[in-house]
């Protein structure tokens, strides 16, 4: 039987965010040996770091370095290229960072102060519109002081800022190899984090390999990781099973997990633990449908999360009924308490008030390849649900990625699915980043209670236990326009070879991998 206590782990995954817990699974003393094969779905759509709001992180934290991430079990940032770091103020706007002294980029260029200013104000410079110049809304300036020092100024205070720079979007990179005002368009990686890309074939392959001038808190226990892409979950899976792989991570799809879980085989292992990650629709305004607040209502008072959660992915996931997932300070339960049930009933009412009496026609798009394999049968039953109703008429369209975004940040799609994964785990990470004229989903969300008031009030708390009313009432004001419909709130799921240790800390707080605690076990 698969090596797995569910409950058990469950309940240790939801405290330490690591992939295992108990019995001593991937345990025991390893050995570097050959390297380790790990499978995903989620494949980078750039290599540029100012380019990048997305899973691409995932292999940013393994390649790249940032001044701050999360050590072994850490759950705040901890200095990583840095030696230390602080806020130097008592009103939380001027944080203070000095760099580990003789830090090199892997081709043994020097990593300094000016070489960190540069790739943070790259970002904001290069304002790609599907990076990550959106987390940046509370810096005001970044200035240095000799080679070792960097100074952060702010123009609000934001008790949230050290974890945006310990997010893999703040990844220093080599300014003599990245333009300033544009993205890097070659499959070359010049960084300073544990690993260098040693090769890259685009939605295929990333071949890492020990880097020999890093200098930071990760203790390798592999000298090599190959990270393969695959487009679904069952050629991952088959992969899995024949040893062409090792550990699976992002991209199980439900059917998948469900007979692991029921499959007889001792030589894999199946974890489950809790997620952060969500699943949601976006309305955009530029459509005249999409724009109606009567058509957003009716959707939200039809969709059936219980049926989507159990009929597509097998009780895999939960549904969710707020943009913040439960188990964050400041979760609610808003779309609930303000709709109820789904009902076709009262979704009529909602468009009859507005005077709409016709079939509203929309078009939902969704992406192939990115949030797992149940995404297209997800969007057919929210087809069904809404067409049953006789209030919609629904047309599905979908994209592979990378022109999927490209169609989204064009304001293409009336209506588009969106998966989010944390930067970091915070209630702020799942409300800010919607909102604002520059925003995460490359549609303006202008919302000045939100960003005017609640936004800084919450980010001058640095007890989140402070915050929780303004969380509270963001959510509500998310609820109230219906821009946002959160679905569901997924868990975590590694299947893996038995022969695999490690991964017990392979897991920062915002469920992105790090490779190197990975290696594989010489005893039990």
């Amino acid at each position: 039987m698969f090596n797995r206590k569910r409950g058990l782990r469950r309940a240790a995954a939801a405290a330490s965010l690591s992939l295992v817990a108990g019995c001593g699974v991937f345990s025991g003393s390893g050995s570097k040996g050959e390297p380790i094969v790990v499978g995903t779905t989620s494949a980078p759509s750039t290599l540029d770091p100012a380019g990048s709001w997305d899973g691409s992180w995932e292999l940013f934290r393994n390649i790249y370095q940032t001044l701050l991430a999360y050590p072994d079990g850490a759950t705040t940032p901890q200095p990583d290229a840095a030696e230390k770091c602080a806020f130097t103020d008592s009103g939380n706007r001027t944080y203070r960072c000095e760099l580990r002294p003789d830090l090199k980029f892997s081709d043994g260029d020097t990593l300094d102060a000016r070489a960190v200013k540069y790739s943070i104000d790259r970002i904001r410079t290069v304002a790609a519109p599907s990076g990550p110049a959106g987390l940046l809304g509370s810096l005001d300036e970044v200035r240095t002081v000799g080679d070792r020092e960097v100074v952060f100024h702010l123009n609000k205070a934001d008790t949230t800022f050290p974890f945006v720079l310990a997010t893999p979007a703040m990844s220093i990179v080599d300014p003599d190899d990245y333009p300033a005002h544009s993205l890097r368009e070659d499959d070359s990686v010049h960084g300073s984090g544990p690993y260098t890309l040693k090769s890259y074939d685009d939605g295929k392959r990333a071949v890492l390999v020990r880097n020999d001038r890093y200098r930071g808190f990760a203790d390798r226990q592999n000298d090599a990781v190959t990270i393969r892409y695959f487009r679904d979950s069952s050629t991952m899976v088959k992969a899995l099973r024949s040893g062409d792989i090792d550990v699976t991570y992002r991209g199980l799809a439900a059917s998948d997990i469900v007979a692991l879980e029921a499959h007889d085989d001792t030589e894999l292992q199946l974890v489950d633990g809790t997620g952060t990650d969500i699943s949601y629709l976006v309305f955009n305004p530029r459509d005249p449908w999409a724009r109606t607040p009567a058509v957003r209502k009716a959707v939200a008072q039809l969709v059936d999360r219980a049926s989507i959660t159990h009929s597509v992915y097998k009780d895999t996931v939960d549904p969710l009924y707020s943009m913040v997932p439960a188990g964050l300070t400041g979760h609610g339960t808003g779309f609930s308490d303000t709709y109820g049930a789904p009902s076709a009933a009262k979704a009529r009412k909602i468009l009859t008030d507005a005077g709409i009496t016709r079939k509203v026609p929309l078009t939902f798009w969704y992406t192939t390849d990115r949030y797992g394999s149940e995404t297209a049968l997800m969007f057919q039953e929210l087809k069904q649900q809404l067409d049953e109703s006789g209030l919609f008429a629904i047309t599905l369209r979908s994209r592979p990625w990378k022109t999927y975004v490209v169609g989204y940040q064009k304001g293409e799609y009336p209506v588009f699915g969106r998966g989010w994964f944390p930067d970091f785990p915070d209630a702020d990470n799942f409300i800010a980043p919607f909102v604002g004229e520059q925003n995460a989903l490359g549609t303006p969300y202008p919302s000045p209670v939100i960003t005017g008031r609640l936004l800084p009030e919450w980010r001058s708390e640095s007890d989140r236990g402070e915050a929780v009313r303004q969380f509270k009432q963001a959510q509500q004001i998310l609820v109230d326009d219906a821009r946002l419909i959160p679905l569901w709130q997924g868990r975590q799921y590694i299947a893996a070879s038995v022969d695999v240790s490690g991964g017990e800390q392979a897991l920062d707080p915002s469920t992105i991998m790090m490779m190197w605690t990975l290696h594989r076990k010489t005893s039990w």
